[in-house]
This record gives C-alpha cells, sequence and structure tokens, in this order.
C-alpha cells in the first residue's frame, strides 16, 4: 500500500505545481510495479488483480477528470495525476502477471 501513498503525494504535488518530480516518481512506480508483478502476485489473485488493473487502465485512459478543473482547479489534475501514478505501478504488473498467465494456459 506505500505505493498508494506515494501515489496520492505524487498527484497532490503535480496538483500544485510540483511537476518536475514526475517522471522520476512514475519511474519509481514502475519498478516497483516489475518487482510486485515479478515476485508478490500469486495465481490466486491473477484474475482479480487483471480485472481490477483493466478497469483502473481504462479509467485513466480519457483523463475524463481534467473537466473538472473547469469548476475547481486544480482538483482534475490531483484526480488525474493520482490515477496516472496508481496506473504507472499496476500496469507492469498486470503486463507481467498477464504474460505469466498467457504462459501457464499454453504449457497445459
Amino acid at each position: 500500500m506505500v505505493f498508494v501513498i506515494v501515489a496520492i503525494l505524487a498527484g497532490l504535488a503535480a496538483g500544485f505545481g510540483g511537476r518536475a518530480a514526475l517522471g522520476w516518481v512514475s519511474l519509481v512506480m514502475v519498478i516497483l510495479g516489475i518487482i510486485v508483478g515479478l515476485t508478490n502476485l500469486s495465481e490466486k489473485e491473477a484474475i482479480p488483480f487483471l480485472t481490477a488493473a483493466i478497469a483502473l487502465l481504462v479509467a485513466n485512459s480519457g483523463q475524463v477528470f481534467l473537466v473538472i478543473d473547469e469548476v475547481a482547479k486544480p482538483l482534475g489534475t490531483v484526480i488525474n495525476a493520482i490515477l496516472t501514478n496508481i496506473a504507472a505501478f499496476v500496469a507492469p504488473a498486470a503486463i507481467l502477471l498477464a504474460v505469466k498467465a498467457i504462459y501457464n494456459l499454453a504449457k497445459t
């Protein structure tokens, strides 16, 4: 759950002008996602994790929350940055887990 706290803090920083560190935060989130994808996810957790990852990545893909900035600046930017950071963590783990699942299906 540490990644969620990092994602929220980085999202808040991005929303209030601290965009300089976003690249580094995204890189750290991707590395953590790779580590989690390689080590921490069991076969039992695969389907729920992949389902949640799909929902998160689809929700983040359109950047629909940026419209909120029209009425409550910078709330939309903050929400979008938080989702982007969480997606940076989840995407590599989901890719690795999906490849493992495909490999296991292919070998049976």
